[in-house]
């Protein structure tokens, strides 16, 4: 689990952390080694999971030997399916990090959301359901490996 006190506005207790696949942690479907390495700290600390339609066919593969859980799913359902998954893991247990369209319906849910604005580009209309951006998905994780410049960021 991770707790995190604001001071001025709440404290979280996440003990999930919903990732979207391509475009978020995975650059045309392959995820960096340092990535990984980021994500693998993760999943010692909270529920990791990972969200996709799976475009390019490779998120089995890039999320082999982490432990985490892989979820796909059909193209055409993408955001009502992220935000059943949110809703199920608990709103106020998770923090989730994307960059499309069919991100904002579980950005709109969880308690925490961050924007992540990789080499893909990210989705304008998900800045406005978004907590933060960040301009990497390493500076996102870090955000949760480094809390204290999470605390910095929200703080009231």
């Amino acid at each position: 689990m991770i707790n995190i006190n604001v001071p001025g506005k709440c404290t979280y207790s996440f003990e999930n952390v919903v990732f979207d696949f391509n475009g978020t942690i995975a650059v045309n479907g392959k995820i960096s080694s340092s990535t990984r390495d980021k994500i693998a700290l993760l999943c010692d600390m909270a529920n990791v999971y990972v969200l996709t339609a799976d475009t390019y066919g490779s998120a089995a593969k890039e999320c082999e030997g982490l432990n985490l859980k892989l979820k796909t799913f059909p193209k055409d359902n993408a955001a009502d399916f992220k935000a059943k998954i949110v809703d199920e893991l608990g709103r106020d247990k998770t923090i989730c990090f994307g960059n499309g369209y069919n991100d904002i319906k579980m950005f709109e849910i969880a308690s925490l959301s961050v924007a992540v604005l990789e080499k893909e580009g990210m989705c304008t209309a998900l800045l406005k359901e978004s907590d933060i951006l960040v301009k990497s998905i390493e500076d996102g994780i870090n955000l949760l490996l480094n809390t204290s410049a999470l605390i910095a960021t929200l703080r009231g």
